[in-house]
């Protein structure tokens, strides 16, 4: 067996069943053994001591439900503390070129690093499906050459990228939200779309957070009925070349 350098999963959400069931869907969407992770729960455990991120295949990081917008009083100690963790990382990341997904919560993330303004004041989507569009620069993209140039996945976010960051590629669009999926240099991206997200996951999510304030309670079964009639599948396509193409031997 050939051994590879591991991928940082990072996931932000303090549920064991949300923050499980994310991880299970890293696995399977971007065809990973948990052998080939390093996981971190940073909702509860820090940064393993003497992380080397050159030693890495790349960094991934989930979603959760904190905002990067909301100010530092409206945010829980867990909710700074996983952000100061992730953001003291980006500097290596874009200086280096590290690959680097960023899943929904990560656009938040690498748009305010690199200093453009994140808000709830435009963009924001319903819980449930997008419609998407490569841009065309997307076509170009080594992770979105030849997929469709429309697609579904599944959004739910009260922030959203507001204006596009200096230096980035604008990859993915949606009528409601325009930065869907951003690249910084060559090798760090982030959707604000779920990569990993099935319907099934969906439904696990919608069941989790139906008191988060991304929908009224009452709507649950409606979005969840609508996921199941949604074909959702570029999406982790997406997931799957990130992994494949950064994938590399120890």
């Amino acid at each position: 067996m050939i051994s590879t350098s591991p991928f940082l999963v990072l996931q932000l959400r303090p549920e064991a069943e949300a923050a499980d069931n994310e991880y299970e869907a890293f696995l399977e969407k971007g065809e990973l053994a948990e052998r080939d992770t390093i996981r971190v729960r940073l909702d509860r455990d820090p940064l393993p001591d003497g992380l080397d991120l050159n030693a890495l295949s790349g960094i991934i990081v989930g979603g959760g439900p904190g905002c990067v917008s909301d100010p530092a009083n409206k945010k829980s100690d867990a909710e700074r503390r996983i952000e100061d963790t992730i953001l003291s990382l980006m500097p290596a990341v874009t200086e280096h070129d590290l690959p680097f997904m960023g899943c929904c919560y990560g656009i938040g993330i690498l748009a305010h690093h690199l200093g453009a303004a994140v808000g709830k004041d435009r963009f924001a989507e319903p819980v449930g499906p997008s419609t998407c569009s490569l841009t065309p620069e997307g076509r170009s993209d080594p992770l979105l050459a030849g997929l469709p140039e429309t697609f579904e996945a599944f959004v739910g976010h009260k922030e959203a990228v507001q204006d596009l960051p200096q230096g980035c590629a604008h990859l993915v669009s949606s009528g409601p939200c325009p930065f869907q999926m951003i690249r910084f240099g060559n090798n760090v991206y982030a959707t604000q779309f779920h990569p990993e997200l099935d319907s099934a996951g969906l439904e696990v999510r919608i069941n989790i957070y139906k008191h988060r304030g991304y929908f009224a309670p009452e709507e649950a079964d409606t979005l969840i009925a609508l996921g199941h009639a949604c074909k959702v599948h570029v999406p982790e396509a997406i997931l799957r070349r990130f992994v494949t193409r950064y994938r590399r031997q120890a």
